[in-house]
């Protein structure tokens, strides 16, 4: 029998759903927020509710990006080389290479990878976008950047394949990324040399 009271059980379960968050992290940052005062409370939560309403996802390549807006901050500059789009897995990987100041493309976000165990398909993710970006023929590159584990290299060889007719160079980021590891958690001077050391697929 637990002898946390009710309510704040009900916020360390809800803070034990969150990716990466065992239960003693949940406990602590549940604790935290009981510890804040009713302003800091109320403000926290309405920063939630409010990047929850605001937050959306870009149309022309799946970036996010604030509602309301014609597209993310990456798809309206100008300086960036629209000719070569950088595939990744998920946003967080986006700025995880933005970190390091060397890619000037632009991107794909697909918004998953295949993953035929979890019931993860190719019409489950964000290929069709690119395809439909691919048939403009403006792009002269892909660089396929997803994780190098199963799902991420099985997502590549898929996409590469599907894009080859569409695509003069299809490349992916060398593996200078450790293999099973996430682009999130890769320091940038890695990822940078993995972006200038991408291969033809």
């Amino acid at each position: 029998m637990s002898h946390i009271i009710e309510p704040v059980l009900r916020l360390i379960n809800q803070f034990s759903k969150l990716p990466g968050i065992g239960y003693k992290t949940a406990q602590r940052l549940a604790f935290h927020v009981i510890n804040m005062s009713d302003e800091e409370v109320e403000e926290f939560a309405k920063d939630m509710f409010y990047a929850k309403k605001k937050a959306v996802y870009c149309d022309i390549c799946g970036n996010m990006m604030q509602k309301g807006d014609s597209a993310c901050v990456i798809c309206c500059d100008d300086n960036r080389d629209f000719s070569t789009v950088c595939v990744v897995s998920d946003v967080k990987d986006v700025l995880a290479i933005e970190k390091t100041r060397e890619y000037k493309g632009v991107y794909h976000v697909l918004h998953g990878v295949i993953s035929p165990m979890d019931g993860v398909g190719p019409d489950d993710i964000n290929i069709a976008g690119l395809l439909d970006r691919l048939a403009k023929g403006d792009i002269a590159e892909v660089i396929l950047a997803t994780n190098p584990d199963v799902q991420g290299t099985a997502t590549a060889a898929y996409i590469a394949k599907t894009i080859r007719p569409l695509c003069e160079k299809v490349t992916r980021i060398a593996h200078g990324v450790p293999i099973g590891g996430d682009l999130e958690y890769t320091d940038e001077v890695t990822l940078m040399r993995a972006i200038e050391g991408r291969t033809e697929y």
